[in-house]
């Protein structure tokens, strides 16, 4: 008979049985449960020396999954052509990722900071962006007129008037290929383009820099080369 009983001090939880004989008789369930007890009990009580009460959380390094809903139609942009993109996710955080048909996204890793990484990452991507945002990215081009910011796989436009507060003769005077910068989403040009700016967003802190609501949105972060939230 193998016969698995668990619990807690107050009762038991849960029983599990496989036997190869008809059956058993209720002298030995009492016998076999009596010492389940006894064994439970002892355990129990070597675990609290360690530890007297639950954590309110889970440890560090202990694993788990964790669930979010992403839309549809935005699954093949977490995925990305061939799987590149969700390859590269699952590459530079560590997180082991999931994706069913309905969007629903499952993220699992031993370390808590992994599996934020990966949720951040692919959030980034599933959501559109919003007008009067401050955004995080990296610059993937530059030119005399312009710069182009990669935000949230799509390609935002900075104008040369709106790099910086102080007059500009050429976007490589502010910023070059590669940067990290911080913008603000004005809005969409008539190819639906995204019209982004750096001048009115402090690049220390993410903060916006004006009157009204730009000082006060929240900031989200939108570098698609690296793992978010870290």
């Amino acid at each position: 008979m193998d016969f698995k009983v668990a619990g807690t001090s107050n009762g038991v939880t849960s029983l599990q049985m496989d036997i190869k004989i008809a059956g058993i008789t209720e002298e030995i369930m009492k016998v076999a449960l009596a010492q389940a007890k006894d064994g439970r009990l002892h355990i129990l009580g070597e675990m609290s020396k360690a530890l007297t009460t639950s954590r309110a959380e889970l440890g560090e390094f202990a694993p788990r999954i964790e669930t979010l809903k992403i839309p549809t139609d935005k699954i093949r942009d977490v995925i990305g052509s061939g799987g590149k993109v969700i390859r590269e996710i699952v590459e530079k955080t560590g997180a082991k990722i999931n994706i069913e048909d309905d969007g629903t996204v499952k993220v699992a890793s031993s370390d808590g900071n992994s599996i934020k990484a990966a949720i951040n990452w692919i959030k980034s991507i599933a959501s559109d962006p919003e007008v009067g945002m401050i955004y995080e990215g990296t610059v993937v081009k530059t030119g005399v007129r312009r710069l182009r910011e990669l935000l949230r796989l799509k390609d935002g436009l900075v104008h040369i008037s709106q790099l910086s507060k102080q007059r500009v003769n050429k976007t490589t005077d502010v910023v070059k290929e590669g940067d990290k910068v911080k913008v603000k989403l004005l809005g969409f040009d008539d190819r639906g383009k995204v019209r982004l700016s750096m001048r009115v967003v402090d690049q220390e802190t993410g903060r916006g820099q004006g009157k009204g609501r730009e000082g006060s949105r929240r900031r989200r972060r939108a570098d698609i080369g690296r793992p978010l939230g870290k």
